[in-house]
């Protein structure tokens, strides 16, 4: 009996497959695929999403102070000339921010082991916006799952495929 189903590609193949199926489910909500990558992409959503859970309050919280350039009122930084050369004002800024405890950043690097880089175009405009995964998963999938034992997806049969007749599902977050 087999650990995983090999879906006739190679090992890069299919990893690369299936990490982007489970970036694309966790970014989205959910995705249609054939069923057979749809159990494969879950097994590993299912994992992270648990590993989010588990982790999810283990931080501190700790005061730090930075130095922040100071702008003016279009948003650009302020300089002044210092010795001849243009210098940026810097501003020193109170900022509280969430240290990871050694178990939780270890979850971290297990989520980025997996998880693809994701940009999102905003509308009407040229740039594009990098969305942190792993701080979604943290943030806003595992509060929803906290009372939850397992069970974070779904998968819904929603007929064969006209090419090849293969099942598919929408694999979505419950």
């Amino acid at each position: 009996m087999a650990k995983y189903r090999k879906l006739s590609r190679t090992s890069s193949q299919r990893k690369a497959l299936l990490r982007s199926q489970v970036t694309a489910l966790l970014q989205n909500g959910k995705i249609i695929t054939t069923e057979a990558k749809a159990k494969e992409a879950r097994k590993i959503a299912e994992g992270l999403i648990a590993l989010a859970v588990k982790e999810k309050d283990n931080f501190d919280t700790v005061t730090v102070t930075a130095k922040v350039p100071r702008k003016d009122k279009d948003g650009k930084r302020v300089k002044e000339v210092v010795d001849g050369k243009k210098v940026t004002v810097f501003d020193e800024v109170e900022k509280t921010i969430k240290k990871d405890q050694p178990s939780r950043l270890h979850a971290r690097h297990q989520m980025v082991k997996v998880l693809y880089p994701v940009q999102v175009a905003k509308e009407g405009k040229k740039k594009t916006t990098k969305v942190d995964m792993v701080a979604k998963l943290f943030d806003e999938i595992a509060p929803k799952y906290v009372n939850r034992n397992g069970g974070y997806t779904r998968m819904v049969k929603i007929g064969q495929r006209k090419g090849d007749a293969a099942m598919m599902v929408v694999l979505e977050l419950v």
